[in-house]
């Protein structure tokens, strides 16, 4: 893949804590830079999100509208959740994974994407600006959850 960026923060809850509301679509919009709104668009065969449940995101980077659908392919709480693209303008992969640490939860978040065309071509660009993306995402993480208590 053309981009593949990630950022990592240490945040001061637990493991358990931090992923409820990460892995929680209902709260993209509130952390996740650029995104307008998300929605859970198919369940998964178990209900609610998991493996095969797909989360529909209209998003807004470099001045542009992006409406795209994320399916899980991985999905294992507290410690990871992990989606690629199956409609979108560009095929992504996005994972979070969320590891112990003494002093609270490592947050790690991965952005892999854009073969070809145009995306080849802008690579150096978008992967600043979704590592830059990603560093404000753990940062804004970080401070909802404060905000909870």
């Amino acid at each position: 893949m053309t981009i593949d960026v990630s950022a990592e923060r240490i945040l001061p809850p637990p493991p358990e804590r931090v992923a409820a509301y990460a892995m929680d679509w209902r709260h993209d919009a509130d952390w996740t830079q650029g995104i307008r709104r998300a929605e859970l668009t198919r369940e998964a065969d178990s209900g609610g999100l998991g493996v095969g449940a797909e989360v529909t995101r209209t998003a807004y980077f470099l001045g542009r509208r992006i409406d795209y659908v994320l399916r899980v392919a991985a999905y294992e709480p507290p410690r990871l959740l992990d989606m690629v693209s199956v409609a979108g303008p560009m095929p992504m992969r996005v994972t979070y994974t969320f590891e112990p640490q003494q002093d609270g939860t490592l947050a790690r978040i991965r952005v892999q994407g854009g073969e070809g065309g145009f995306y080849r071509l802008a690579a150096p660009l978008l992967a600043r600006q979704v590592r830059a993306n990603l560093v404000k995402d753990l940062r804004d993480l970080e401070a909802r959850l404060a905000e909870q208590g």
